[in-house]
């Protein structure tokens, strides 16, 4: 999901616009003073995500060592929650409130070491596929229950489906609604449920709903887990107002929620975790308590003292409270790597030599870069577009960053000599707060040293993507991010990369349209041997790569801080924060 539309600030844990990205804390082998690039190249890990069977997708969840049920959490949060209707929530902020709130067909259980198995939710496995992944079916399991103890039923996931296509549902996501009339203009073939006509597409009988898609989708089973597809009860369905208490058929349900102020979960006495293969749900009770500033929050954190070390941010540590965090809290610090890929977008359309986007990449100052938004805090250096999140993430570094990270401009004058392209003017396009003005001197720097004549062009954060998502803009580079929506692939590169993509507010931000590149893309859409699939993902990873269509910039990590008496506090791979259904109270 593109950071821009979706889960910018969500993703980025900051609002750009006020320069809070990590930026304290330095990091000992990221110098951008080491003009030899020869400091230690941070290599991301990388996240193993497979498909598994009807055993894996039995409960109960497996324990943790040395967990316990009872307590209380404190959940410290700048801002509520924008949407927990289910059929509206789209950004990793909700979901992470969701998850416990809202099963949904498949769902991903987390290992220890974080590695990701997509397994059967409220579904016996992850489902059956036929017609080359244009028919795909579920079978509910046995025992699954709404919080007043009745049944989910077929009727229920169908019902969370159609509800889709109402005009109030207006944030979620949208793929399925395509996928299942066959339209991007999903509403004019299906108004949704709410006049009493179902969709033809969605069949159920018995505990078994099954999908007739337009299109083949081999990894229709990944796209179900997001929580936009989860179920809304058919006899509870208040429309608009569902928003404000939704039912939960997860183990914990709302008790109270007072609109940017406070909210309360509790155990939901009729979840049954013999049916649940992903949460634990140690705690008794959550308690979020909104309108608490980020650096006021890591402060109570790293005193921790009373009831906040029974709590946990819910934000990242801001920059300014990273080496006091560091510091003081080191052994209650929590740091992994996010679902997002920062890059830099060259516009293909007005810099079409590739020698000249060589040039480009080998002088990039990503070392120093780094070093300004919080060195290894930040993220490792990435080598391409597609997360080690992602499944079937493979490591390659085409243009030997993680050899020369500080960037080599005499390399890069030299190519461009060679290709008689010395003095090329190249407009860079940044965001106007403190730290990236200081980004635009290392980067201007840089280019100027490679043999470019520079232009900078400042842009107000508010409306980033309105001007760079143009495809006239006068911009040659500019920074983007992106999220995948599940972890393979395709809501990765065909976002990205495909052609049609290329328009007014369209996602392909490089512009690049390469018919290569959509016969990959279209081929490893097709192709039902997710291993496989996998495997031509991280192939046109490294194509796209070489094609010079991004600068690569770091895997983005986030770090969060948590009260002494808490364990087992960790950061949910899919949603960038910390999983509520694994942790425990101590004490």
């Amino acid at each position: 999901m593109s950071f821009s539309r979706r889960n910018f600030l969500i993703a980025t844990g900051v609002a750009a616009a006020s320069g809070s990205v990590l930026t304290a804390c330095s990091s000992s082998n990221s110098s951008s003073g080491n003009k030899t690039g020869k400091q230690e190249a941070a290599k991301a890990h990388t996240t193993t995500v497979k498909i598994g069977t009807a055993e894996d997708s039995k409960g109960p969840a497996p324990e943790v060592t040395g967990a316990k049920k009872g307590g209380k959490v404190s959940l410290l949060n700048d801002d509520d929650f924008s949407h927990l209707d289910p059929q509206r929530v789209y950004y990793a902020w909700n979901s992470l409130a969701a998850v416990v709130l809202s099963r949904t067909l498949t769902g991903y259980k987390v290992a220890d070491d974080g590695s990701m198995t997509l397994v059967g939710d409220l579904a016996t496995d992850t489902g059956t596929m036929k017609d080359g992944g244009k028919t795909w079916s579920f079978t509910l399991k046995d025992g699954i229950k709404w919080e007043d103890g009745s049944d989910v039923t077929v009727d229920d996931v169908r019902h969370g489906f159609e509800r889709a296509f109402a005009n109030f549902i207006t944030e979620g996501a949208s793929y399925v609604q395509n996928w299942l009339v066959g339209s991007q203009d999903y509403r004019k073939s299906y108004p949704g449920p709410f006049k009493g006509k179902h969709l033809k597409s969605i069949v159920t009988s018995g505990k078994t709903v099954t999908f007739h898609l337009s299109e083949a989708r081999p990894d229709f089973n990944y796209v179900l887990a997001m929580h936009s597809y989860a179920p809304t009860p058919v006899k509870h369905d208040t429309k608009q107002d569902y928003d404000k208490k939704p039912f939960s058929n997860g183990p914990y349900k709302i008790k109270s929620h007072t609109t940017d102020k406070s909210m309360v979960l509790v155990r939901n006495e009729h979840w049954d975790p013999n049916t649940d293969p992903i949460r634990n749900a140690y705690p008794d009770e959550f308690d979020f308590t909104f309108g608490i500033e980020q650096a006021t929050a890591a402060d109570r954190l790293i005193a921790d003292v009373g009831p906040d070390q029974y709590a946990v941010s819910w934000r990242t540590v801001p920059q300014e409270k990273v080496m006091q965090a560091t510091a003081k809290a080191k052994d209650r610090l929590f740091e992994d790597l996010s679902s997002g890929t920062s890059v830099y977008w060259i516009n293909q359309t007005r810099i079409t030599d590739i020698k000249v986007r060589e040039a480009i990449i080998r002088a990039w100052p990503t070392a120093g870069i780094r070093q300004l938004q919080g060195g290894e805090h930040r993220g490792d250096y990435a080598t391409g577009i597609m997360s080690p999140l992602v499944a079937g993430y493979k490591a390659q570094d085409v243009w030997g960053k993680l050899a020369k990270p500080a960037g080599d401009p005499a390399a890069a004058k030299a190519i461009l000599k060679k290709a008689g392209k010395l003095g090329t003017k190249i407009v860079y396009a940044y965001q106007n707060d403190p730290t990236q003005a200081k980004i635009k001197v290392i980067v201007e720097n840089a280019l100027k040293a490679a043999g470019f004549e520079v232009v900078t062009k400042g842009i107000d954060s508010t409306t980033w993507y309105d001007q760079v998502g143009k495809i006239d803009n006068q911009y040659d580079i500019y920074w983007g991010g992106w999220s995948a929506d599940w972890p393979t692939g395709f809501s990765v590169f065909q976002p990205l990369f495909q052609g049609d993509q290329i328009r007014d507010e369209g996602t392909n931000y490089c512009h690049l349209k390469n018919a290569d590149v959509d016969a990959a893309i279209k081929a490893a859409t097709a192709e039902t041997d997710q291993n496989k699939a996998n495997e031509m993902w991280a192939a046109l990873d490294k194509q796209v790569t070489a094609l010079g269509a991004f600068i690569p910039d770091v895997y983005m990590k986030r770090l969060y801080i948590h009260g002494s008496k808490l364990g087992n506090v960790k950061m949910d791979p899919n949603f960038d924060g910390c999983m509520l259904y694994k942790m425990y109270v101590k004490a």
